[in-house]
This record gives structure tokens, C-alpha cells and sequence, in this order.
């Protein structure tokens, strides 16, 4: 059995500056987890999907997503939506 590569992704978003979300780091193996951990350190949420995934890590760091992807990335909005209304 083989296992999977952990891959990670952090998006981020100035509504002041950009046009859509940006790439802020990503990352395979190790720097995939060390990624994944500072976000949980630091109360960001993480959601795991690979098919979003392996499309987002494809972007360049720093580079705002691509309108093919705006989708995906609005799931990914919609699930912190749906976190911070939980939390409230």
C-alpha cells in the first residue's frame, strides 16, 4: 500500500488589494504538515479536500487564483462560513 503525500495550501484574501483570494504558501510532505499545524496553532480553518488540492497547488505563491478555480475556492468560503456560524 502506498500512502499519500501530504499537500497543503494557505489562501488569503485583502479586499483592499486583490481581486481574489491569493497563494500564501503551499507545500508537499513535511512542509505540507508544518503548514497545517501553524494553521490549527494559530485558529485558522482547515478544510482537507485533494481534488481542491491538487488544483490550488498548481498556482504560484503569491499569484491570485485563477477564475477556473473561483468554484473551488468559494467551497472553500462557504466552509468557513458555515465553521464561524457553528461558533458563534
Amino acid at each position: 500500500m502506498v500512502r499519500k503525500t501530504a499537500k497543503a495550501v494557505a489562501l488569503g484574501y485583502d479586499r483592499a488589494e486583490d481581486q481574489a483570494p491569493r497563494v500564501l504558501a503551499k507545500g508537499q510532505g513535511l512542509l505540507a504538515e508544518r503548514i497545517q499545524s501553524l494553521a490549527l496553532e494559530h485558529d485558522i480553518p482547515v478544510m482537507q479536500d485533494s481534488q481542491i488540492i491538487d488544483n490550488l497547488i498548481n498556482v504560484e505563491l503569491n499569484q491570485e487564483i485563477p477564475e477556473e478555480l473561483f468554484v473551488a475556492v468559494a467551497q472553500i468560503l462557504a466552509f468557513i462560513y458555515r465553521l464561524e456560524q457553528k461558533n458563534k
